[in-house]
């Protein structure tokens, strides 16, 4: 597997970041690559994360995943399954504390430098994706830098568009990429008077945007390692994802 563990030095310290290329025997074994910035969900860096991020650089890309989590320091990989169990606030609430939409964006300036110099990388223009916790922070790197990020998804996030200063709507109207808000039926941190808000602030704004709830389908859909994961609501999902950064990426 063609993944590189770096460290970055971001807005508070040296931030562990996974670089993942594609497979070297695959169609897209040559670089230079589009760049990509994969936001984690709240149970931070795991094998299910760095093989959902493989699977996007072999379609094409270099992908960074940053844990967000650096400025808590080291901790063990979690197994959702046992931190549902026990209770997920418990668990994470403590590392969750040490990010969000407006620390991650500082974050972002940094890890958009990175990028700015590999001559792996091609072009200037970048996607970002996230999940859960992460979606929200892809957002909020389109809407802080929209020079750069071009395409930005975000799948089962939550808290998009609440009366929080650092809320990801509030960012609309400066952002310039193409949006894919993919939300879950079954999902209290993204309600649907929430989904509307934020559908409302991205048209107000002119963004070009395609905001779905997957009927059926729970908070965390998306991850093979969640109790809920549902594999045909995910390949919808990462069908979505790919033909929107197919369409913006080069």
């Amino acid at each position: 597997m063609p993944d590189h563990l770096i460290q970055i030095p971001a807005a508070d310290g040296l931030c562990p970041v996974h670089v993942l290329t594609p497979d070297a025997d695959g169609p897209h074994a040559t670089g230079p690559w589009p760049a990509v910035i994969y936001y984690m969900d709240g149970l931070g860096i795991r094998p299910t994360l760095v093989e959902m991020a493989q699977r996007l650089a072999n379609a094409g890309y270099l992908v960074l995943l940053p844990d967000m989590f650096y400025r808590y320091g080291p901790y063990p990989p979690f197994v959702p399954a046992e931190v549902f169990k026990t209770g997920f606030r418990e668990a994470v609430g403590p590392l969750m504390a040490t990010t969000g939409n407006a620390r991650s964006a500082q974050d972002t300036a940094a890890f958009l430098a990175w990028l700015g110099t590999n001559p792996d990388v091609k072009g200037t223009a970048v996607g970002t994706v996230g999940f859960c916790m992460g979606g929200g922070m892809a957002i909020t790197a389109a809407g802080t830098y929209p020079d750069r990020v071009v395409a930005a998804a975000s799948f089962h996030g939550g808290r998009l568009a609440t009366d929080e200063p650092d809320s990801p709507h509030l960012l609309a109207p400066q952002i310039k990429a193409e949006l894919l808000i993919a939300g879950a039926d079954n999902d209290a941190s993204y309600p649907p008077e929430m989904a509307d808000r934020l559908v409302a602030a991205l048209t107000g704004a002119g963004v070009t945007f395609k905001a779905e709830i997957y009927q059926g389908a729970a908070h965390g859909w998306m991850k093979p390692d969640f109790p809920v994961y549902d594999e045909a609501a995910a390949e919808r999902g990462w069908s979505e994802m790919l033909a929107l950064f197919a369409r913006n990426l080069h």
